[in-house]
């Protein structure tokens, strides 16, 4: 994988959508959610803080999802419909950045992945520890 620090490279699986972000704090924040929307789109997100994130070609191409409160606010690509990115949230000054789009980082890079509590949302005033359990990758 590549440096936390570097600003990284990233698109979609058509190419249609392609962007730089710099991770807020590095691979350290790669977590999966268990709401009803993260468990289908099955994705393992990084931070980013808004400003350092920046489509570089196709944001025409980036459709817009919100359910519930609408607080989040997740784009996929219109064409290939692959998840990229979305606005948390639990801290909208913060992007989620879909692992599997960024260039040389693979979903399955990560052996263990928190999974944060969706169902229950911290932002709906829930108690708890914010972790639903942890996803774990072994290869055979």
């Amino acid at each position: 994988m590549p440096d936390d620090t570097d600003l990284l490279s990233a698109a979609c699986h058509c190419g249609a959508v392609r962007f730089q972000v710099r991770l807020s704090d590095g691979f350290k924040t790669a977590r999966r959610c268990n709401c009803s929307y993260c468990r289908m789109r099955g994705a393992i997100a990084v931070s980013a803080h808004l400003d350092d994130m920046q489509i570089v070609e196709g944001e025409e191409n980036l459709t817009l999802y919100q359910f519930n409160t609408g607080t989040a606010k997740h784009y996929f690509c219109k064409i290939c419909g692959i998840y990229t990115h979305h606005q948390r949230r639990s801290d909208p000054t913060q992007f989620g950045v879909n692992v599997a789009c960024l260039e040389g980082v693979s979903p399955f890079d990560f052996t263990e992945v928190p999974v944060l509590e969706g169902v229950r949302h911290p932002s709906d005033g829930r108690t708890g520890s914010g972790l639903a359990g942890v996803l774990r990758y072994t290869s055979s």
